[in-house]
């Protein structure tokens, strides 16, 4: 007796639940919603597509790629470009094991370009106002923010550490890793800790310990005890850290997020003169390239890192010191050192998102030109 023929539904139901082996269930649904979508597209549009063998580019494919865009309210770049991915992962997965589909259903050129991605850490003045402020209110989310700028960890490994995350590494150096178990990459990993981090930690357990009963007894041995599930507590969290940065006075007018400690504390171990292969293992990447996206490299970072470059040249001529004035006293001296004033002026101006101090640094170059134009007017009297 013959096997009937599955639909499409069925199909691509059926290659979700392969994919639900290996996935995290919240991508699980991200294909089935996918799937769904496709197949009701297809039959709302083109009733008679019945097969898999049956689709072609044009019209199938590039009808349901003008559907999307056509959608109201409309769909995010990003959002096309996931489900574009998502189908694809599908198809491709159902040609490897035989299915008769034909080759390039979805293309490159298919998926909607990506905007300019830019690093999102915070200013060094912002991160300085926040974590005085986070360190001020002193509370159980508050701490565990801080935790999060002091390691870049994600706000979702944050969420899931277990009371036991501080390990000892070194019994004769006293030396302290967070354990951050198996999460969105499905790996995990040690993350080195300061004096800093393993205060936090022992405040966050002092703190967690003045918690009612009922609320440690749903945390089934989560460091952070929660009440409504895991997003309830992502949004504490979140709230928290809008607040504190309000209260802190941030210049910064865009949305101060916890994904933005983790691009932060990035940003500064860079600048701190950490390798990008070791950055790349701490943050938990798979990918370099992900972990570049996360670096904010300013021309302050760039002078430090050629210079230092040039002084570790085994070339045999002198470097000029950044910090050594050669101006001399007398009006050609003063003038030059004017000069040389104006343009670190420049460079620190551009450093900065703040427009009221923008404002007044213009103002003080302005002043400064003033005087370098009298100087030269006293230099043409004397002549």
């Amino acid at each position: 007796m013959s096997k009937p023929k599955q639909s499409l539904e069925q199909i691509l139901e059926t290659q979700v639940q392969t994919l639900s082996l290996t996935l995290q269930p919240f991508t699980v649904a991200k294909y089935q919603c996918v799937a769904r979508r496709f197949v009701s597209y297809l039959h709302a549009t083109f009733p008679e597509v019945r097969r898999l063998a049956q689709l072609r580019r044009d019209p199938h494919m590039l009808g349901w790629f003008r559907w999307l865009c056509a959608l109201r309210p409309p769909l995010g770049n990003h959002t096309r470009e996931q489900l574009l991915l998502c189908l694809r992962r599908l198809l491709d997965d159902l040609a490897v094991q035989g299915h008769p589909l034909r080759p390039g259903l979805i293309l490159r050129e298919d998926f909607p370009a990506r905007p300019q991605y830019l690093p999102r850490a915070l200013s060094p003045e912002d991160d300085r106002r926040l974590q005085e402020e986070l360190r001020s209110t002193d509370s159980l989310y508050s701490n565990a923010l801080l935790l999060t700028r002091v390691t870049g960890i994600r706000i979702g490994e944050c969420i899931h550490l277990p009371i036991d995350c501080l390990r000892n590494v070194s019994d004769e150096n006293q030396l302290w890793a967070l354990h951050v178990p198996l999460g969105k990459l499905h790996t995990e990993r040690m993350v080195p800790l300061g004096s800093e981090g393993v205060r936090l930690l022992q405040r966050i357990l002092e703190l967690r310990a003045q918690a009612s009963p009922s609320r440690l007894a749903q945390s089934k041995g989560f460091l952070l005890p929660r009440v409504g599930g895991r997003f309830a507590l992502f949004q504490t969290l979140r709230v928290t850290l809008a607040d504190c940065a309000k209260q802190a006075g941030c210049s910064d007018t865009s949305p101060i997020s916890p994904h933005r400690l983790r691009h932060t504390w990035a940003s500064e171990m860079l600048r701190c003169g950490i390798s990008l292969p070791a950055l790349m293992h701490l943050m938990g990447h798979k990918d370099i390239r992900m972990t570049l996206r996360y670096l904010k490299v300013t021309q302050p970072d760039l002078q430090r890192e050629f210079y230092r470059a040039r002084h570790n040249t085994t070339q045999f001529y002198s470097i000029p010191s950044l910090f050594v004035s050669t101006a001399t006293a007398d009006l050609p001296g003063i003038r030059q050192a004017l000069a040389a004033t104006r343009h670190l002026l420049e460079m620190y101006r551009r450093q900065l998102s703040d427009a009221k101090i923008h404002r007044r640094l213009q103002r003080l170059d302005r002043r400064l030109l003033d005087v370098a134009q009298q100087l030269q007017n006293i230099a043409a009297g004397e002549k």
